[in-house]
């Protein structure tokens, strides 16, 4: 696999911008722009990096509710089966979720703030 800059200088320009590249593979027409170069130019936005911070502890309490629950028996009257071991990690990952949205452990804050000090180192 070859980087933008190699496949630029193998067009003949000193430096492209990955539109150039694109559109010089025949993705773009002339003229037109890449949106996916504008997206990834514009610094996310506070509350898509809450969102992916909730994410991150959502799956966190997700793989500890998984290994909790790994310990707790089958409830022989109703449970127990293919159905629950199906559904089983559907559910954990629905109280993962859940506890992530209620504040859960803290983890969506910690890594905000990182993401935050991250975006003013960049800038």
């Amino acid at each position: 696999m070859t980087s933008f800059a190699t496949d630029a200088t193998a067009m003949g320009a000193s430096s492209a911008s990955f539109g150039a590249v694109y559109a010089a593979r025949g993705g773009l027409e002339a003229g037109q722009t890449d949106r996916t170069t504008a997206a990834l130019s514009q610094a996310p936005d506070k509350a898509s990096m809450r969102k992916a911070a909730q994410s991150f502890e959502a799956m966190f309490l997700t793989q500890m509710f998984t290994h909790m629950f790994d310990g707790v028996g089958k409830d022989s009257l109703f449970g127990g089966g293919a159905g629950e071991e199906m559904f089983r990690p559907m559910l954990l990952e629905e109280y993962g979720k859940a506890a992530a949205s209620r504040g859960g452990l803290g983890i969506a804050d910690a890594v905000m703030h990182t993401l935050i000090q991250q975006q003013e180192k960049a800038a």
